[in-house]
């Protein structure tokens, strides 16, 4: 399966180094493009249009007011479009792509990692087989959650964010430790270096998060205190409105 990426960004550097495979790559900086494909051993083309003749998968990963004029820049699709561009509708897809079977999705750029959540908007009549090739793609670089476009926003906002929420964590309790006497290099190393070990035990929970917090919790303990103290600062009031300010406009 040939799979192209349009857009060599960030997020299309996360996808193409996830799937660790070679793929097509265009964009509007050729020199972006030529040193995402050499580093995947893939290949850069000289435009969208010559990548969408070629690809199975035609990735899009560019930035969404962008949508209109690469699809107008395109005549054929081999295959199928899967977006991963953000706050664009399946609408807006099936109208930029007439014809074509379209899939909308949000992931994270912990796709680069292949420890991805990937929400996936469900398919429309006739487009089954490139919506199931498109997840079976998304499946090589993380976990595959259908969501209804409805509910896009919501994913965005937390998986689709999550990484950035992570180093806001990190970089604060990184900062805590250093005021207190550590030097940055050993609070670095036992904040983040705890993470990944973090992340497992609580995804491994079943949605258990109360039975973690209770397993490393001693009564009267210093996490019991540490986590009083976070609840009086708002930690969990602030994280409800970081979702609220950006979903209440759209309820």
């Amino acid at each position: 399966m040939q799979i192209g990426i349009i857009g060599a960004g960030n997020l299309g550097l996360a996808f193409a180094r996830g799937l660790g495979e070679p793929v097509l790559v265009s964009d509007a900086d050729s020199e972006r493009a030529r040193a995402l494909a050499a580093e995947v051993g893939g290949q850069a083309v000289a435009t969208n249009a010559e990548l969408a003749a070629q690809a199975d998968v035609v990735v899009l990963c560019h930035k969404p007011p962008q949508l209109e004029a690469v699809a107008a820049g395109i005549d054929t699709v081999r295959g199928g479009v899967l977006s991963f561009v953000g706050a664009r509708t399946v609408a807006d897809l099936r109208a930029a792509y007439a014809g074509i079977p379209v899939v909308r999705a949000m992931p994270n750029t912990a796709l680069e990692v292949g420890e991805s959540v990937i929400a996936v908007v469900p398919p429309g009549d006739g487009e089954e087989a490139f919506h199931a090739q498109a997840v079976e793609v998304m499946e090589r670089v993380g976990e595959v959650v259908l969501l209804p476009e409805a509910q896009m926003m919501l994913s965005q906002i937390s998986s689709g964010a999550m990484p950035a929420y992570v180093a806001l964590i990190a970089e604060a309790l990184i900062d805590a430790l250093v005021r207190n006497g550590l030097d940055a290099e050993t609070a670095t190393r036992l904040v983040a270096g705890s993470l990944p070990g973090a992340a497992k035990v609580v995804s491994g929970a079943d949605g258990d998060t109360l039975g973690v917090r209770r397993a490393v919790t001693s009564p009267g303990g210093t996490t019991a205190k540490a986590l009083a103290a976070l609840e009086a600062g708002g930690v969990r009031a602030a994280f409800s409105e970081a979702v609220d300010v950006i979903a209440g406009p759209a309820r």
